[in-house]
């Protein structure tokens, strides 16, 4: 315990520290128990084990009573979580254990959590660092790969030491994390004396798995390897550690969602008035022809309509392999080298069947909500012998993970230390298939009838006039083969230095160098033939491939899944099968397999430079009291070279569908840079013996997504019958930039008990804004909107039924230039585009940096409580964050200033522990937040993920000292997920998943 001590003679910068507290520092004066508390003199760099706040998820005593004082020591605001010992980290996924600290709240794939935001700002705004280094992410998205976020899935837990989240800005951190820096600490074998050795064995049962058609079920157990040896030589001179982990997980979910996204209009736009201007594709009926929809929305109001409705099952199969290796050495007393290697591959296989209905915008009944923005209860449409669609996809990825790094420490005298850390890492993300990463084919029955959707339940009901499940109509349609590819490595020094001045204050300082590379490429194959008879008609297919099953079993826990309406039926089949069946009829697979010569391949390298220095002092002013005051300056140069695929003619093959032809590419580069000041500061004050105070001021920057600042310009393969889309990057894009305020106050009633609130603000400017033109490219023409078109609208009496449109075009104009017809009497055939028709509009998609301050806000509450030394105790935490960067839903078009992410969080965890049990029941909470704002004119659109709680249980026994066994139990009251946009019968999707269960031993050596 620090002593008092006189005064220091202050600097006019400690005076004006100390004003900040001399409120507390007088309530302390007159308190006759207040007295100095434990603490630090001198605040520590971004690695030292000393700001490590810990939240205990398990009932580790002994740990609980350490992070208590870690708490109260830290410089800044820093959460984090601890290993109760090596190899045995609380959850079995890091983002899980991350989304029980406060503040921190996460995105789940198939059930488990994946990608984190902390305070609001989204994955791509929090930056991970792999024992204080900089992390690659790479990621396949079924385009060229954007994002920068790291997927905490590809790293086991078990390899952990610990997770720390530092939620404010100093200077020795590198930039990147605005919503905050993660570093994850695996173990050193110096970091404890003795040898080390375990292993440790799962089984792992995962309910949904066998929620699923025979097609996708996987297996009922699937198992999990660990082991962990470390040790170190008697003289303490060398140490070794050795780690490695196999885990396979099979899984699954069954998903209803309007895959093909909403279409939202103004009131007075409608599907009629060619000639008045408000007429548009996809618009309602006027009200005075809207005999068939109740609630037609009103001329001041917005609306919504859907493109399709897609019921799919799917099966998931992963496998993960973790391994490290680290030496360590101490030539001298004062001089430590750590010599280490970190690699994670995880391999995904999904296979997926799927019924869908689309939607051709004629003939439209139904209901509405009323009021704006205004939804379909139910939206349906009149047809005869649309097409029933059925398809089967693959999806199949790797991901590789390594770092090689070296890092060395030498202590020169007992004022001045020195550390020199490099390194080598890359992330790799692609195909483990020679089809692809996501192929897809499609197939149909051209029997559906009247067709509607009722949206009102949270469940979406499909109700089908006519349709029958018939084997032998159904036949080939067309298919998608994509490719996606994304490695992004990062080569870094840091230098780092610190000089102890005297007892109170000390100078750290140091330099970075970092090159990150990203390549982000993606190639398509694309059969774009739709409708009868595309490819030999159902002749052409083998009738003992198709499985028939039923729909609602599948969504068995989401309300309105037993409706009676439901189409209730539906075709699965095995994709290799159908492949195959494909390959034959049409004689050829080259349109059934992927391209690897990648026609978008976008490369960009940021080269960077920093220097930071930060001042720390420790000071008495009627109270301990301390600072961190520091800057770092960093500057930062983009390159993009880029190879674009040029389109070349443009033909119309079915209702919606107007693919675009490619042939050749062209390269292209662009370039970028800046630079910025970045200061920071941090003071705290120990008040009384059981309170402290702290405040932070800070400035970061979040740099673009990789899609943001890729040079080259990328057009989308499919158009529509409202034109093209397609985007460009900007190289020259500045990073979002934030000043960041946080006040905290912790108050430490008994022994590891305590409560804490902290309020924390950032004003963020350069916000990167997505904007869209629209323009023409290449001179590509459409046969949309020419002549014939027209005499079809209007001479035809065809209005904007596409169908009715092509079946007027072939029956008149069978000869013309372009035109190619299917069978007599049907919408069959191509009409590809000529010089004299409309030019093809492109929404093309760009970013810039608006003007505007936005601003965000936040409060987070702490409670700890331990029973005494009855072993039991709770822990509970809760944030509410609100901002200005929030979607207007009753607003039509694209929105940029927008916060993905920004929602609130909860936890609440019981545990109990004595010698023998370990016990933990924990309850995670998330509130609705913005998951995605999608771009364009008519489909821009939010989505929103609802409420979702997830309960968990865990319970382990000591048989002895050497062996112990666990059981976990994850999504305990089998919860399912749903996500909608503007309101929520606009439905985004559904998705059922359930429970899983860990069984499992560790023994120790």
């Amino acid at each position: 315990m620090r002593q008092p001590r006189p005064a220091l003679r202050l600097t006019s910068l400690a005076a004006a520290s100390g004003l900040l507290f001399s409120g507390a520092a007088a309530l302390a004066q007159g308190n006759p128990n207040a007295g100095p508390t434990p603490s630090t003199s001198v605040p520590q760099a971004l690695n030292s084990t000393t700001q490590l706040e810990t939240v205990i998820v398990t009932g580790i005593r002994k740990s609980l009573e350490t992070s208590v004082n870690l708490k109260r020591s830290s410089s800044g605001l820093v959460d984090g979580i601890v290993a109760e010992d090596i190899g045995k980290f609380p959850d079995t996924n890091l983002a899980e254990s991350l989304s029980r600290i406060s503040g921190v709240s996460i995105d789940r794939a198939n059930g488990e959590g994946t990608r984190i935001t902390v305070r609001g700002m989204g994955p791509d705004f929090n930056l991970v660092l792999l024992n204080g280094r900089q992390m690659p992410g790479a990621s396949v998205d079924g385009s060229a790969p954007a994002s920068r976020s790291f997927d905490f899935s590809n790293l086991a837990a078990d390899g952990v030491s610990a997770l720390e989240v530092y939620k404010t800005s100093r200077a020795s951190s590198p930039t990147g994390g605005m919503g905050a820096t993660i570093n994850i600490r695996t173990p050193r074998p110096f970091d404890t004396k003795e040898t080390i050795a375990q292993v440790g064995v799962k089984l792992v049962s995962d309910q949904s798995a066998r929620r699923l058609p025979g097609e996708e079920q996987g297996k009922r157990a699937t198992p999990e390897l660990s082991g962990i040896y470390s040790t170190q030589s008697n003289d303490g001179m060398f140490g070794i550690a050795l780690m490695g982990t196999y885990q396979v997980r099979d899984s699954g979910y069954s998903q209803a969602n309007v895959s093909s996204g909403w279409k939202t209009f103004n009131g007075i736009q409608d599907n009629a008035d060619w000639g008045g201007g408000n007429a548009v594709w996809g618009g309602l009926p006027p009200a005075s022809a809207a005999t068939e929809i109740k609630n037609r929305p009103a001329v001041d109001s917005i609306y919504s309509v859907p493109q399709n409705l897609n019921y799919s099952f799917t099966g998931v199969h992963r496998e993960r392999l973790n391994g490290q290796l680290v030496l360590q050495f101490k030539p001298t007393k004062d001089l430590v080298g750590t010599l280490d290697f970190v690699m994670s591959e995880q391999k995904f296989r999904q296979r997926r069947n799927d019924i869908s209905a689309w939607f051709n915008y004629g003939g439209q009944f139904g209901e509405y909500q009323t009021g704006s923005p205004s939804s379909p209860i139910i939206y349906g449409e009149h047809m005869a012998n649309s097409d029933l669609a059925m398809g089967a996809s693959r999806i199949s990825t790797k991901n590789k993970n390594q770092q090689l790094g070296l890092n060395l420490k030498w202590k020169a005298s007992d004022a001045l230390s020195f550390e020199l850390d490099a390194h080598h890492s890359t992330a790799t993300s692609g195909a483990n298939d020679p089809l692809g990463t996501s192929v897809t084919l499609g197939t149909a029955s051209l029997n559906r009838g009247d067709t509607f959707v009722d949206f009102s339940n949270k469940f979406p009901v499909l109700g089908i006039k006519g349709a029958t499940l018939d084997p032998t109509a159904q036949e080939l349609q067309g298919s998608v083969f994509g490719n996606s590819y994304q490695k992004n490595q990062v080569s870094q020094i840091q230098t780092k230095g610190n000089w102890k001045i005297n007892e109170d204050s000390s100078l750290d300082f140091g330099l970075t160098l970092t090159d990150v590379k990203n390549r982000s490429a993606f190639a398509n194959v694309q059969r774009d033939t739709w409708g009868g008879g595309a490819a030999g008609g159902p002749a052409a297919m083998p009738d003992d491939i198709w499985k028939a099953d039923s729909i609602s079993k599948y969504f068995s826990r989401v309300p309105g899944s037993n409706d009676p309406r439901l189409f209730n039926q539906f075709f699965y089949f095995n994709f290799e099968d159908l492949r195959a069946a494909a390959i034959k009829a049409l004689g050829s697979d080259t349109l059934l397999k992927a391209s690897f010569d990648w026609n978008d391949d976008f490369r960009t390298t940021e080269k960077s430079q920093a220097v930071f220095g930060q001042y720390n002092l420790g000071w008495e002013w009627g109270v301990p009291m301390e600072a961190a005051i520091g800057a770092r300056y960093e500057r930062t140069k983009v390159n993009s070279p880029s190879t674009e695929k040029i389109p070349v003619s443009v033909a119309w093959v079915a209702n919606n569908e107007v693919p675009i032809t490619f042939s050749g590419t062209r390269s292209a580069a662009r370039d970028g840079k800046y630079g910025y000041f970045l200061p920071s500061i941090d003071l705290s004050a120990d008040v009384t013996n059981d309170t402290k105070l702290r405040v932070s001021y800070g400035q970061t920057i979040g740099r673009p997504g990789w899609n943001a600042i890729q040079g080259g310009q990328r057009l989308d393969p499919l158009a529509r019958i409202d034109g093209g889309s397609g985007s460009v990057g900007n190289p020259d894009l500045k990073p979002l930039k934030s000043s960041n305020i946080d006040f905290s106050a912790e108050h430490y009633y008994a022994k590891s008990s305590y409560v804490a609130a902290s309020y924390f603000r950032k004003s963020l400017k350069d916000y990167n804004e997505a904007v869209i033109t629209n323009t023409n490219l290449f001179d590509l023409h459409t046969p949309i909107g020419s002549a014939m078109y027209k005499q079809a609208q209007t001479a035809g009496s065809c209005g904007n039924d596409s169908d009715c449109i092509r079946k007027y075009i072939f029956a008149n104009f069978p000869t013309a230039p372009g035109v190619s017809p299917g069978a007599a009497g049907t919408s069959l055939g191509s009409i590809t585009a000529q010089p004299t028709d409309p030019l093809l509009m492109f929404n093309l998609g760009t970013y810039i940096n608006n003007t505007r301050t936005s601003k965000l806000s936040g409060i987070e509450l702490n409670a700890q409580h331990i029973f005494g030394n009855s072993g039991f105790g709770v822990s509970a935490n809760f944030t509410k964050v609100k901002s200005n960067l929030s979607y207007d839903n009753n607003k039509r078009g694209a929105q940029t200033d927008v916060l993905v992410g920004l929602g609130d969080s909860g936890n609440l965890v019981g545990f109990y522990e004595n010698d023998t049990w370990t016990t933990r029941l924990a309850y995670n909470w998330r509130g609705k937040f913005l998951a995605a704002n999608f771009g364009g004119v008519e489909g821009a659109q939010p989505l929103y993920v609802e409420p979702f709680g997830q309960l968990d249980v865990s319970v382990g026994y000591n048989v002895n000292e050497h062996l112990r066994l666990q059981f976990e139990a994850i999504n305990l009251t089998d919860e399912y997920t749903r996500t909608h946009m503007r309101n929520e019968n606009q439905m985004g999707a559904v998705t059922q998943l359930g429970r899983r269960v860990m069984i499992g031993a560790r023994y120790k050596f």
